[in-house]
């Protein structure tokens, strides 16, 4: 008789009573040893290991007879997954307990109820006991945990969610701070011995087990329609459920950030402390990490394989772009629960042992100047400057590594051409707030380059399109290939009316300079082209690392730094105000003087102050003062 059957005819005939009604079944996964899947929805224990014996019991004895690589207990809708250490201690009890019984049954039956009292039994006695505890590895797995709490403890979600979470606070932890999402969600950012833990509780997580089974049955329902993304369809699906109607707003709210949108990442997206969020192949290997507050943390969330695969289908959908063994990269956008922007970068086999991915969340508020300045990216001064530079039409780029904020900083700059300035924005991947200058009957025209296997057009074709489509101002998501040429040639020759600006992958003048001409190809001579230069920091809080002029000499192309940073952020080095930049003298008119163009920097410095200390620095807000700036 197999030892599950042996336990279960005990609980009924013998001494061992048992709340446990749990109906375990093994589903194989390819090579390895599978998953035990429990169903405990007619289990008087609820199928909760770390706190019900009879469940472990039954669990373990399973695992006697075969062993699982996770153990995922299911119940009223919603799911504990049991895997790593945790299974490790599992199979181990039930090795254990199958090969102990021979010597001890007694102790056999402790294993399967109790395997952490089993193994400090079975350590303390000597002979065949004592040897059986050690090879089986549960010794070894008992001594690495600290009750069931610790031991067993799981990761918990829905049955319709592509996650799991870790719903205890990490050992030891002090909690630092609580904040609430729009999308119903929770957060407590815990301080450990190893660093901050940002811990997510989703609407979805707090239903209650009627709630919950509601949820699993609309979305069976949802499933069998035709449209499973239909609003309506949505609607309908959980109106055919017994539920009461407070019960069932809730339920359609987490139905539908499921089923069309993108689970509990969309909770993630729309917390405006988080600027990216990082799911690392394989995501078996560890939770989702987010970057807040300057700082990369790990999060209690734990996508599902089935999860990510279905991220990765809906951005080959969304993109129209392949995401494959053939095609392993990817480059793309998507839209928040709340119609914030976010870049998607993915890759997957064989570039990286599973999929992974990496989602910079951009906001719904397009950034202005005003709007950097007063969260410190640079002072008030070094703002004039850019906002006279971009408004006379200077050629600019923006430097800096990766995450340093580039594109922020170029989409700020955006709102101070002049108001009646046509633009063109050429990007691979929508970023820039072409969609918001519209909306502020701004004359933006976007231009698509080329994907790896899109139908549109090259970056170098994209440009001489851009400029045969009227004069204005030209802006360059990102200058990284032979389009540079380009893009320096109709710079050198003044094709474009209005400013150019772009940005660059460097730390400095030095690092552009080597990536332009170098790398790049592009002469000296049309580098020289380039009126500034402003270098972001690569460090934690984003800052303006320099604000530098290029000049020419009989050495080839100079630069003079105009802003640099120091202990109290971006400072000026004096070299505007002792008369000596060429920036601000190209700046003036045919009937300015210099003193003129720094009369002009004190009039702009002035109105950005006066939109900082009010506290007016949303686009709309920062749109109307230039408007009205420009008609007194």
């Amino acid at each position: 008789m197999r030892l599950l059957d042996r336990l279960r005819e005990r609980r009924n005939d013998g001494p061992l009573e048992s709340s446990c009604d749990c109906d375990p079944s093994f589903r194989d996964a390819g090579g390895s040893d599978g998953t035990l899947v429990v169903d405990a929805n007619d289990c008087g224990g609820d199928g909760d290991l770390a706190t019900n014996p009879d469940c472990r019991a039954t669990v373990v004895g399973t695992l006697a007879e075969r062993e699982a690589d996770a153990v995922h207990v299911e119940r009223s809708g919603r799911e504990r997954v049991y895997d790593d250490d945790a299974v490790g201690l599992l199979v181990a009890a039930g090795r254990f307990a199958a090969r102990v019984a021979v010597h001890d049954e007694r102790l056999a039956e402790r294993a399967r109820r109790d395997p952490l009292g089993a193994a400090r039994e079975a350590t303390g006695r000597a002979g065949p006991v004592e040897r059986l505890a050690a090879t089986t590895g549960l010794a070894a797995g008992a001594g690495r945990v600290d009750g069931y709490a610790d031991a067993l403890g799981a990761t918990v979600g829905p049955t319709v969610a592509n996650a799991r979470l870790v719903e205890r606070p990490p050992a030891g932890a002090t909690l630092v701070d609580t904040w609430n999402i729009d999308t119903g969600a929770t957060v407590r950012r815990y301080r450990t011995e190893r660093g901050d833990q940002y811990a997510l509780n989703p609407l979805g997580w707090r239903l209650d087990d009627e709630a919950l089974r509601a949820l699993s049955a609309a979305y069976a329902r949802l499933s069998e329609s035709d449209g499973a993304n239909d609003g309506r369809a949505l609607t309908r699906a959980v109106g055919a459920v017994d539920i009461d109607a407070a019960s069932a707003a809730a339920v359609e709210r987490v139905l539908r950030k499921h089923t069309a949108g993108h689970g509990v990442l969309d909770d993630l997206f729309a917390d405006p402390k988080v600027a990216e969020v990082t799911v690392t192949a394989p995501v078996s290997d560890g939770p989702v990490r987010v970057a807040i507050d300057g700082e990369r943390v790990p999060t209690n969330v734990h996508l599902t394989p089935e999860g990510v695969a279905a991220l990765a289908a809906r951005f080959r959908r969304e993109s129209g772009r392949g995401f494959s063994r053939a095609a392993p990269t990817l480059d793309a956008t998507t839209t928040g629960p709340f119609g914030e922007r976010v870049r998607v970068a993915g890759v997957t086999d064989p570039a990286s042992t599973g999929t992974g991915f990496v989602f910079r969340c951009h906001g719904t508020s397009a950034w202005t100047l005003p709007a950097l300045v007063a969260n410190g990216t640079l002072s008030v001064e070094a703002a004039a400057l850019c906002s006279l530079a971009v408004e006379r039409a200077a050629a600019g780029l923006i430097a800096g590594p990766r995450g340093a904020g580039k594109t922020t900083f170029l989409s700020a700059l955006l709102w101070e051409l002049p108001p009646a300035t046509r633009t063109v924005v050429v990007e691979d991947t929508p970023e820039l707030p072409v969609s918001t200058l519209r909306d502020a009957d701004r004359d933006v025209q976007a231009i698509r380059t080329e994907a790896d296997d899109g139908p549109e057009l090259s970056a170098t074709d994209a440009l001489r399109t851009a400029l045969r489509l009227g004069d204005g101002a030209l802006v360059v998501g990102e200058v990284r290939g032979e389009e540079a040429a380009t893009l320096y040639e109709a710079m050198r020759v003044g094709a474009a009316s209005s400013a150019v600006l772009g940005t660059i992958h460097g730390d400095g003048a030095d690092a552009v300079v080597e990536r332009v001409v170098t790398d790049l190809g592009v002469p000296a001579s049309s580098f020289a082209a380039t009126d500034l230069l402003v270098t972001l920091a690569g460090d934690e809080r984003r800052r303006v690392a320099s604000i530098e002029e290029v000049r020419t000499t009989e050495d080839g192309v100079t630069f003079e730094t105009l802003f640099e940073l120091g202990d109290d952020g971006i400072a000026t080095t004096g070299v505007v105000r002792r008369g000596n930049s060429h920036l601000v003298a190209s700046l003036a008119g045919p009937t300015e003087s210099y003193a003129d163009v720094l009369e002009a920097l004190d009039e702009r410095e002035s109105t950005l102050e006066r939109l900082v200390t009010a506290n007016r620095t949303a686009p709309g807000e920062v749109d109307a003062a230039h408007r009205q700036r420009v008609d007194e």
